[in-house]
């Protein structure tokens, strides 16, 4: 997602961040040996999240998907794609900023050449930028929805699911040798509260129901291809918000109480990054076709 530094940078210091891992553990165990020999393309979709907005370089979650930093975490050690996977490569087609209709547009045609006996493995995180553009300093409409009512924005949610089809026929067409596909959901920096204008942004009734209506598209479309599996971002990342530290809240998480986000509100912070790859890792680890190679 596009980062607002400016907007938020005085909120962001407030909230306290945490050291050390974040997230669900991920068993070192599935990671012990290779699931397959044939080449394996890793590719990145979509905005800033995939990006790595906001990480140092190797932090982001797509970097961390395909090799660990050399300062990993223990537990963490040796638990990556390119473990995995030894003819692994990369390539990172996110751009900051962008939003649904851009992927489709721009990003996918750049996706490698591959032979037939490539597999594709795919992450993207897309749709935040939809609804969130421009902070409610436009007027509504497609593409930058932020202040639309439910009603308002219903014909382009419909756009969003169609748009979601199409990238999914695309991807599968370009993988002759077949692909596994993994989307995130869209977190909610409210958790669950909804008050956006603790955060210095307009306030917006209906944003959470557009950003349910959204993460459903994302749910149904994925439902209809066997080969795409939903990362449920969302719901790791309640009680990690702007109201981490309110134990009294519904998702208030008394293990970690503190903040993933960086300081435009928008993207994960590094241990946010840290949480979302262990999420899409899980997620992948369950695709037993994964494991049987081509």
């Amino acid at each position: 997602m596009l980062a607002a530094f400016a907007c938020y940078h005085h909120f962001y210091v407030s909230r306290p961040i945490g050291r050390g891992p974040a997230g669900p553990s991920v068993s070192p165990q599935l990671f012990a040996k290779p699931w397959a020999s044939q080449p394996v393309l890793l590719v990145g979709l979509g905005d800033s999240v995939t990006a790595g907005f906001g990480a140092r370089k190797g932090y982001g979650y797509f970097d961390r998907l395909a090799k660990n930093p050399i300062d990993e975490f223990p537990a963490m050690a040796g638990v990556s794609l390119s473990a995995l996977f030894p003819q692994l490569r990369a390539t990172n087609l996110a751009v900051s900023g962008s939003v649904s209709l851009e992927l489709a547009e721009k990003q996918l045609p750049r996706l490698p050449v591959v032979d037939s006996n490539t597999l594709g493995l795919i992450v993207i995180t897309t749709g935040g930028n939809d609804l969130i553009h421009n902070y409610g300093r436009t007027p509504p409409r497609e593409f930058a929805m932020y202040g639309a009512t439910l009603e308002q924005a219903k014909p382009w949610i419909g756009h969003f699911e169609e748009r979601l089809e199409f990238i999914f026929g695309k991807l599968n067409d370009h993988f002759k040798g077949g692909c596994q596909i993994f989307i995130a959901n869209i977190y909610d920096p409210t958790d669950g509260n909804g008050n956006i204008e603790k955060a210095g942004l307009p306030a917006w009734i209906d944003g959470p129901k557009l950003l349910t209506a959204y993460n459903q598209a994302i749910g149904v479309c994925a439902a209809k291809h066997p080969n795409v599996h939903v990362v449920n971002m969302h719901d790791a990342f309640l009680g990690h918000g702007i109201n981490c530290t309110q134990f009294w809240s519904t998702y208030y998480q008394r293990s970690d109480p503190h903040y993933w986000y960086y300081d435009n509100l928008e993207d994960p912070n590094e241990r946010g990054y840290d949480a979302l790859r262990r999420l899409f890792l899980i997620e992948i680890a369950k695709v037993s076709e994964l494991r049987r190679g081509p």
